[in-house]
């Protein structure tokens, strides 16, 4: 699922037009910043012209008048050099992280529709790569690569028009180490594209083990792994220093190349100029003007080493990016009319011969069938890997089952909008996540228009209201990332409490009392007796205890529904229910 390592080629046209793509509702600024690109290369030639005017034609001459006029012209010049070069560069990161903000804005809200599915299998530390790091690099190539390296070219040949509207043969001499530039730039093209697309693959395995190695912590500490731990990250981070040096290794051959090859061009213009000036075929003026021609010429190709790289990462950065866009990971909308008009379900949950596997044809699920009445409550129960939370999985579409039918009051499970069988659902799933920020907004789901009466309700029927209240701020108290400020109980129950508040027409719980003390699995047991009313319930659960009262149990054997009915029912029949009580009790 990650994005390929690279596109193949060290500069990709077709990624580089939809980068371009992105700039369409601000192309009147980028249009404008581009024209002042223009302005500043066509301006790039007067000042040595000025300069040369100075000495031969004042200077020399001992004009003093003249030479302040030339003085001033150039002062003026560079002001106005200076009020371009400002507004050029404002309007190109304006734009910058305008895009940058359509961007990660399009990409957040596309990953946030993709199926369970992918996130199981996708590192968050990659996602987050995609979303921080890639985005900033596209917007580089706005800011700091593309137009300024177009505003090179266009300096550099208005300086070489320059320099051949002044003295062909001169300019000869001056541009005879040009061709060995161009070559020593080509292989730094190639090697720095390998170096880049090798220090942005090891930053995003750096970010997946961090992301991976911190939200684990507790276990790392708890077994004593620190050492053996950061062993596996200095591997990592030399890694990336490698692939760094890598790319700093090509700068630091390529740069003195620029140099030796600049002062050779002095050195021939100094030989021919001094020769020239002695035999009065030219002026100290037209030599000097030429050697800050030199210097200006050299100077955008050095630039533009800087400005192709920051383009090509932008474009390896751009292609990871555009990668995740393209993926297709989300739901299908559905295929028939037939739930468009439905605002709430009942629950009345039939399964017909469903067939599920994760991967291929390995079948988790082997033609399950079962029908759930309206406010009825059932339970799954069943050895590890049976399939109980594979059912909530289907129920909830996380996942898409690949043969049979599943419908909910008569209506075909994919022909229900994602949006109304997800309200309809109230979930407690074992392991629960609490984001940062108050209870309140953890129980709201940070929803504004959930009214404090619904959820003051909530609180009070789960039963946690004393607790609640105890804590600093009640409501308003900051659980902190993940809710590391609860126990595990704790924030078992606030997912109580996040489902009671959403009046689900389907509650669903998942192994909910799994991780809880008795204490605890108490309040739980009375709060979902007031939730099973009038409402469909469907419980997976180990503990056999906290099922007793449901109206038929389901007990599942690789895949399979082996019996169902009853407690009491299953518990005389001296089955594999019978057989699973007795463990549990004996």
């Amino acid at each position: 699922m990650s994005a390929p390592e690279t596109t193949g080629r060290i500069f990709d046209a077709r990624v580089l037009r939809r980068i371009l793509d992105r700039v369409q509702p601000y192309r009147r600024r980028f249009l404008m910043t581009g024209g002042l690109v223009v302005i500043l290369a066509g301006m790039s030639w007067i000042r040595p012209y000025l300069i040369r005017i100075a000495l031969d034609d004042h200077i020399a001459k001992g004009d003093e008048k003249g030479l302040w006029v030339v003085f001033l012209m150039v002062v003026g010049l560079i002001v106005v050099e200076a009020l371009i070069q400002f507004w050029q560069t404002y309007w190109a990161n304006w734009v910058a992280q305008s895009v940058t903000l359509d961007l990660r804005s399009e990409l957040y809200d596309h990953v946030l529709k993709f199926r369970l599915k992918y996130f199981d299998q996708t590192p968050v530390g990659q996602l987050v790569t995609r979303h921080v790091g890639d985005v900033d690099g596209i917007a580089d190539v706005f800011s700091n690569g593309l137009l300024n390296a177009i505003g090179d070219i266009l300096k550099l040949a208005v300086i070489i028009g320059a320099m051949l509207w002044v003295d062909v043969p001169l300019t000869a001499v001056v541009l005879l180490p040009i061709p060995i530039l161009f070559l020593a730039t080509r292989v730094f093209q190639k090697a720095i594209k390998k170096a880049f697309v090798a220090v942005r693959n090891e930053v995003s395995r750096i970010n997946v083990f961090v992301q991976e190695h911190v939200t684990g912590m507790g276990v790392i500490q708890a077994f004593g792994r620190e050492e053996a731990e950061r062993e596996k990250f200095a591997k990592h981070n030399a890694a990336h220093r490698a692939a760094n040096i890598r790319s700093i290794w090509a700068f630091s051959i390529f740069f003195p190349i620029v140099e030796m090859l600049s002062a050779t061009s002095v050195a021939l213009l100094l030989w021919f100029g001094v020769d020239g000036v002695a035999q009065g075929q030219m002026t100290l003026g037209l030599v000097l003007q030429f050697i800050l021609y030199v210097f200006m010429l050299y100077r955008p190709i050095r630039q533009l080493a800087d400005r192709f790289n920051v383009l090509q990462m932008g474009i390896v950065n751009a292609s990871r990016v555009f990668h995740l866009l393209d993926l297709d990971e989300t739901l299908p909308e559905p295929l028939s009319t037939e739930g468009a008009e439905v605002l709430d379900l009942q629950g009345h949950i039939v399964f017909e011969d469903v067939w599920f596997a994760y991967r291929g044809e390995e079948w988790v699920l082997k033609g399950v069938s079962f029908e759930v009445q309206a406010g009825e409550c059932v339970a799954f129960v069943g050895a590890t890997g049976a399939g109980k939370s594979s059912i909530i999985n289907l129920l909830s579409r996380f996942y898409e089952y690949q043969k049979g039918r599943i419908t909910i009051d008569g209506i075909d499970l994919r022909a229900i909008p994602l949006d109304v069988l997800r309200k309809s659902l109230g979930v407690v799933l074992q392991d629960v996540f609490l984001f940062t920020g108050s209870l309140l907004d953890n129980i709201t789901l940070f929803e504004s228009d959930v009214p404090l009466s619904t959820v003051e309700e909530a609180v009070d029927a789960v039963g946690v209201r004393p607790w609640v209240e105890r804590l600093p701020g009640g409501l308003q108290y900051d659980v902190k990332e993940r809710g590391v400020r609860l126990s595990t109980g704790q924030r078992q129950l606030i997912a109580f409490v996040r489902a009671y508040a959403q009046r689900p027409g389907i509650l669903v719980l998942d192994e909910a009392t799994s991780s809880i003390d008795p204490e605890s699995e108490q309040l739980i047991q009375e709060a979902t007796a007031r939730l099973r009313q009038n409402r469909t319930s469907v419980i997976v659960a180990h503990r056999l205890s906290t099922i007793r009262d449901a109206d038929r149990i389901f007990v599942l054997d690789s895949g399979c529904i082996m019996e169902s009915g009853p407690h009491d029912e299953l518990l005389s029949r001296n089955g594999l229910y019978s057989r699973l009580f007795e463990m549990q009790f004996a």
